[in-house]
């Protein structure tokens, strides 16, 4: 039992340090190979469930790492009022409201 707390805590703290497409990868890869495994209950079905789940959460998180402005140099956040404001190098601007 300790064994597998040790694993698992070791495998967040791994994941703590990864942008959100890597997150989403592994996320997505693993849910993928379980549910293929059970649904198809062989090794082919997990290994197709783990291709398709990693595609999908490679997505996901990319969207998420897009919206968060990860790849443009700028961080963006909801103000008071819902609107999405991007910050980049001491300057502000409306992304969309």
């Amino acid at each position: 039992m300790m064994k597998k707390i040790v694993l698992v805590a070791a495998l967040v703290g791994a994941l703590a340090s990864c942008t959100a497409t890597e997150q989403g990868t592994a996320i997505g890869a693993g849910s993928g190979a379980l549910i293929g495994g059970a649904v198809s209950n062989s090794w082919g079905g997990a290994a197709v469930g783990a291709v398709a789940g990693g595609l999908v959460g490679a997505a996901v998180g990319n969207s998420v790492d897009q919206r968060n402005g990860r790849y443009s140099g700028q961080r963006v956040y909801r103000d008071r009022y819902g609107c999405y404001v991007a910050y980049s190098n001491g300057s502000t601007r409306r992304v969309r409201c």
